[in-house]
């Protein structure tokens, strides 16, 4: 999984996150356009939330086996944003932060940095 983190400014305390399920319910909201995602980043960009991005693919193991780890992080963190695009579907845009390989902890922890920094 390449989830990465786009702070439209972000701050807050944080919630454990620790455990997942893959029954829970998401609050992640998937963007198969470039159209409906630029509408989606333009009205947050200007607010004060943070949003995570799940960049992944269809054919990506360590992005499947990520998904109700995201799916859970989505709803301890209810006050950012969870979106996630395929990369095979939109290749276009900026890179602020990078989490490569299925690692719960690590993202969390870069959750937790990227809502303190601002």
């Amino acid at each position: 999984m390449g989830a990465a983190i786009s702070r439209v400014l972000g701050g807050g305390p944080v919630d454990d996150g620790s455990s997942s399920s893959s029954s829970e319910p998401s609050r992640v909201q998937a963007f198969h356009s470039s159209e409906r995602w630029q509408l989606h980043f333009n009205e947050l960009k200007n607010s004060s939330k943070l949003m995570v991005i799940d960049f992944s693919a269809t054919w990506c193991g360590p992005c499947k086996f990520m998904e109700p780890i995201f799916n859970h992080l989505s709803n301890k963190f209810t006050d950012v944003d969870f979106a996630k695009i395929d990369v095979d579907e939109l290749s276009e845009g900026k890179e602020v932060d990078r989490l490569v390989g299925a690692t719960r902890d690590d993202l969390k922890k870069k959750i937790e940095n990227h809502r303190r920094s601002a």
